[in-house]
């Protein structure tokens, strides 16, 4: 992979309120937003994250999948994940991370391993039936824990955490379909590989192939969960980038048609202008 690739943030990438740097960090959702407007940019991180909705609405993609914010949901994310956020102006609530090593310093690590919502085969996202719950009053403690300056607060914040994670067990057990749609971890699955590969295999039964499955019954999935085409996703997944590296890089044309993984620059600007209206230097001009 190349050093452009989607960008893999860790948690040193959050500006945080102390100057010493924690493996975990918590903020109310419109400040994180104000500080890291990329959100709505397909991105990655090494770290587990959370996220409680108190008000307002949106969207958030995870895996090529999209959600909707709504007050009470709560989203759980892996590291590896990709995924990008659409929000409102009103929308409000509190984002944590945390580095898997915070975690298991004190519980065992085949807890954090066994917990539903971080089987990336299952839905990712808890919706409360309504938004005051026990969990307003815990993410609000998260996030007091990490703006006093407590001799123990580290501790106090993992038992917390760990106590957000269980009542979530708890809950996503009774309120969650156990068996997540068999065609939405096809399109998870799809959304991983298509990730890793989208440079170097733009075809249907190349992604069909290492999924185990006919490039017909792929698209029919796609189809079926997302109304696109698989070849669709996959030309969206390339133009992204493209428009990331248009936007976000100092790069040529030809060097980012080469990054892409096509052989000829002239082919790059047809298949962009194909896709977008626009060749890559106007796409680039207009920003």
């Amino acid at each position: 992979m190349k050093a452009s690739d989607l960008p893999v943030l860790a948690i040193t990438s959050f500006p945080q309120q102390s100057a010493q740097r924690k493996p975990y960090y918590v903020e109310q959702l419109p400040a994180h937003a104000a500080k890291f407007p990329g959100l709505g940019l397909p991105h990655s991180h090494d770290f587990y994250l959370l996220l409680y909705v108190t008000q307002g609405h949106g969207t958030h993609t995870i895996d090529l999948i999209t959600y909707e914010l709504q007050p009470g949901s709560l989203f759980f994310m892996t590291p590896g994940q990709v995924h990008s956020l659409q929000l409102q102006a009103d929308t409000q609530g509190i984002i944590v991370f945390f580095d898997p090593s915070f975690y298991l310093f004190r519980y065992p690590g085949s807890r954090l391993y066994d917990y539903p919502f971080f089987d990336t085969t299952q839905p990712p996202v808890l919706y409360m039936p309504s938004p005051e719950n026990e969990f307003v009053a815990l993410f609000e403690r998260l996030l007091s824990e990490n703006t006093n300056p407590y001799e123990n607060q580290a501790d106090v914040f993992r038992s917390y955490l760990y106590l957000c994670l269980e009542l979530a067990a708890r809950h996503y057990q009774h309120t969650t379909r156990h068996e997540a749609l068999y065609g939405q971890q096809q399109i998870r699955a799809f959304g991983q590989l298509l990730n890793q590969h989208f440079r170097t295999m733009r075809t249907v039964g190349a992604y069909a192939d290492l999924l185990h499955l006919s490039a017909n019954h792929l698209n029919a999935v796609c189809r079926r969960v997302l109304n696109k085409t698989a070849s669709t996703l996959i030309h969206e997944r390339v133009i992204m980038e493209a428009q990331r590296l248009l936007s976000h890089s100092a790069q040529s044309v030809a060097q980012i048609a080469d990054d892409l993984g096509f052989d000829d620059a002239s082919y790059f600007s047809r298949y962009f202008r194909k896709y977008t209206a626009l060749t890559p230097e106007a796409y680039r001009h207009q920003r």
